[in-house]
């Protein structure tokens, strides 16, 4: 082995550079050394440390728009820095006897990587840098690494992924025919217990799934193995503690049961699927804000439960009538919660009871959430999740997504097409509308600053009915609707004189519709004379009739 790998770290080496306008703490823990970066304000000072052998050093960095190097021979090391400019690309690199660090830092807002290699190792740590945001108008925060959706198929599962499932399958197996996934019973009842192999074995269901009795029995254990990190113990446990949990709860009475609290609809419920089929539940807790809605739901501990066993009996039914658990099926969902007026989250009794619901859904339902995406988020909701963020895995961080005021409706729609999103979020989405359906699609367009967008429908046939509808996303907008004939001896008639429209919650979207009594075209203008963008969004519909 290298003495340097066998010599006790007793000195360290400090580099101090001049950061930009934020402030950010990477501390890189390795086999032999400690590694930390600071970065403060503007006025601060980057400092670097590194624990190495032997020798103590300072370098100081002071430059915005030069190239420097700075080469420092040690007993028995080489180091080089090499600093670009205040937004170009960064180096420094330390070579060892056996390990070689490399750290790179592109630009204000870009990605910060930090390489570590040792002889058998190699660490890297991606950081991207966030600004706090303090305005409700600033940009979507997406997630740190897209969430891709795993396979049920059992014929796609990597080797060792098999032979995970074909342990826990045996591990079940054998725990149905001992009846262990039942709780222990009290000392003098396991006095009087029926001998081994007597007693007949419970048939054990989860969410409709009765297990080992058909082919999705697989993608419910490939949740809790997932949950678990394959590590099939673990969600055997899991499994275990989750049947028994689901038994002193009640779930299967509990279906049976009406609670009633039908004004807790419109906080939560189920709308529509994403582009990719899973179904979408909507959290809207700015509803608590109905001074009613709240005391029936909080107000002692009595309904408190009653709210839980509510948000409970809510999900049960969505998984048995929206999810699919065979091979290839869709089971799992897209959750959408909505921040908006929700300071009510702060308060204790809401809190608690949320924080109540999420940890008994997160140990006994796993893997049931594809993504999570957070709309209308308030600045100080970004910083408790920045400060939660490190206890958090990295699978469930990957499926949040965070999106401010300004920009809830868009990212929506990057998931979720606009004819799935209900009306209140942004889309065109609406329950009993006699014209349009989910069926119909939307088109979405973006219309440039200081121009219009013509959309031309044609309509060949006497006696056809055109309905339409059209949504713009931000300030207000001018549109008109005319149709021309295709007779050149005819005149243009306005069916829609040009007016102006503005996004409001009395009117979201506006509609119309026209029968044709002689062939031609029918003209939607859309006139944007700001100084912004505008997402337009538009579908119609041609329904024949007769002469």
């Amino acid at each position: 082995m290298a003495a340097a790998e066998e010599a006790e770290v007793v000195a360290a080496t400090k580099i101090k550079v001049k950061g930009e306008d934020s402030e950010t703490k990477i501390e890189v823990k390795g086999e032999e050394a400690e590694k930390k970066i600071e970065v403060k304000g503007e006025d601060s000072e980057t400092k670097i440390e590194v624990k190495r052998e032997d020798s103590e050093s300072k370098i100081e960095v002071k430059g915005e728009d030069a190239e420097k190097k700075i080469e420092l021979k040690g007993e028995d090391s080489q180091k080089k820095i090499e600093v670009k400019g205040e937004d170009s690309e960064k180096k420094i690199e330390v070579k060892g006897e056996d390990s070689e660090t490399k750290i790179e830092v592109k630009g204000e807002e870009a990605e910060t990587k930090i390489e570590v290699k040792g002889e058998e190792a190699e660490t890297k740590i991606e950081v991207k840098e966030e600004e706090a945001e303090t305005k409700n108008d600033a940009a979507a925060v997406g997630p740190s690494a897209s969430f891709k959706e795993e396979s049920n198929v059992v014929a796609d599962l990597e080797d060792p992924e098999k032979k995970a499932l074909v342990e826990l399958r045996k591990l079940v197996e054998e725990a149905i025919a001992k009846n262990e996934f039942s709780k222990p019973p009290p000392k003098e009842e396991a006095a009087e217990k029926v001998p081994d192999g007597s007693a007949p074995s419970l048939e054990i269901n989860l969410w409709g799934v009765p297990l080992l009795a058909d082919d999705r029995t697989d993608t419910v254990l490939l949740k809790f193995l997932r949950a678990r990190d394959f590590k099939v113990k673990d969600a055997f446990e899991m499994i275990r503690s989750t049947v028994i949990w689901r038994e002193e709860f009640g779930i299967e009475k509990l279906l049976e049961e009406d609670l009633g609290l039908q004004e807790l609809e419109k906080v939560v419920f189920m709308s529509g699927n994403d582009r990719e089929g899973h179904p979408v539940c909507y959290n809207v807790y700015g509803e608590f804000q109905d001074k009613d809605l709240y005391q029936n739901a909080f107000s002692d501990e009595e309904k408190r439960k009653k709210f839980l066993q509510w948000r409970i009996l809510f999900l049960e039914k969505g998984i048995r009538q929206l999810l699919d658990f065979s091979s290839g099926g869709v089971c799992s969902m897209v959750q959408v919660t909505d921040l908006k007026n929700s300071p009510t989250l702060l308060k204790k009794d809401v809190r608690h009871a949320t924080q109540q619901a999420v940890d008994l859904l997160q140990d006994n339902y796993p893997e049931f959430v594809a993504k999570k995406v957070f709309i209308n988020v308030p600045w100080w909701y970004l910083a408790y999740h920045r400060m939660i963020s490190p206890f958090l895995t990295q699978r469930t961080k990957s499926k949040f997504v965070f999106a401010s005021p300004a920009k809830s409706a868009e990212t929506l729609f990057k998931y979720i097409a606009p004819e799935q999103v209900p009306v209140q979020f942004g889309g065109l989405g609406k329950e009993n509308d006699s014209d349009f359906s989910a069926a119909h699609a939307v088109t979405e367009i973006t219309v440039k600053p200081s121009s219009k967008h013509a959309i031309d429908v044609s309509l060949p046939h006497v006696g056809s009915v055109l309905n339409w509808e059209l949504r713009v996303l931000g300030r207000e907008v001018s549109y008109g609707v005319e149709f021309v004939p295709s007779a050149e001896d005819s005149y243009t008639m306005i069916i829609q004189k040009t007016r102006k429209y503005v996004a409001a919650a009395d009117e979201p979207f506006v509609k119309g519709s026209f029968r044709v009594s002689e062939p031609g075209k029918a003209v939607i203008t859309v006139d944007n004379s700001s100084s912004r963008k505008k997402k337009l969004l538009y579908r119609y519909k041609i329904s024949e009739g007769r002469e």
